[in-house]
């Protein structure tokens, strides 16, 4: 999914004298072997996030479980709306969320709150996405991630986002909040992401910190 990332500030030293040259390069091929570990996974994050939407997709009204439906301020109200099946692979997978508000006036509008979800990435990957609300636009196609959210996997992977936007359709994911996505023998922060071209390209901006443990290189150089 992952073709290239833009990392400033990591990935080129200015200033270098010839003198310096060889050591530039041992540092560019160190910065190199961090970033074949940290970047695979940070792409699995954010490939995940759009696996998220299609949860985001089956709260319909008339697909839910729901406790109770009320109408509130020109919205319906409904109480602990829940999902749960499997999938093909015959993996279970749950979304819950405290209440749904579907708007009346414009019923693909749909917002929840404090969103509790399990979801299998593949057969041996589940992933835990915990989030207090989201805006879910289905005439858009668009997700607004509009306050702090975090995924969790169960190999390690541990990724704090303070909010995201994105648009389904054209496969592009902003924000300009700090994220920071941890793992086993690293992590990666920033000040702002964006992703473009569906996945292809993601962009990390604002003071990019990226940590790999020796322990964590030696195993991938032996590879």
């Amino acid at each position: 999914m992952l073709n290239e990332a833009r990392l400033p500030g990591i990935l080129t030293d200015s200033g270098a004298s010839s003198a310096d040259a060889y050591a530039s390069a041992a540092r560019h091929s160190a910065r190199v072997r961090r970033l074949k570990i940290v970047l695979p996974l940070v792409a699995g994050v954010i490939a995940l996030i759009f696996v998220a939407v299609s949860f985001v997709r089956a709260f319909l009204p008339e697909e839910l479980e729901l406790e109770t439906a009320t109408i509130e301020d020109g919205k319906i109200v409904m109480q602990n709306p829940a999902i749960s099946g499997r999938n093909k692979q015959n993996i279970s997978y749950s979304m819950k969320a405290q209440r749904a508000l579907q708007d009346i006036e414009n019923p693909d509008l749909i917002t929840l709150e404090k969103i509790h979800a399990e979801m299998p990435v593949n057969d041996t990957l589940i992933a835990t996405v915990n989030a207090v609300s989201g805006i879910y636009d289905r005439g858009a196609n668009t997700l607004d991630m509009n306050a702090p959210f975090t995924i969790s996997m169960n190999n390690g992977v541990y990724a704090d986002f303070q909010s995201a936007y994105l648009d389904i359709n054209a496969g592009e994911m902003e924000t300009g909040q700090p994220i920071a996505i941890s793992m086993n023998g690293g992590s990666i922060i920033a000040q702002k992401l964006r992703m473009t071209d569906k996945g292809r390209i993601v962009t990390f901006e604002g003071m990019v910190r990226v940590n790999v443990e020796p322990s964590a290189i030696r195993k991938n150089a032996k590879k």
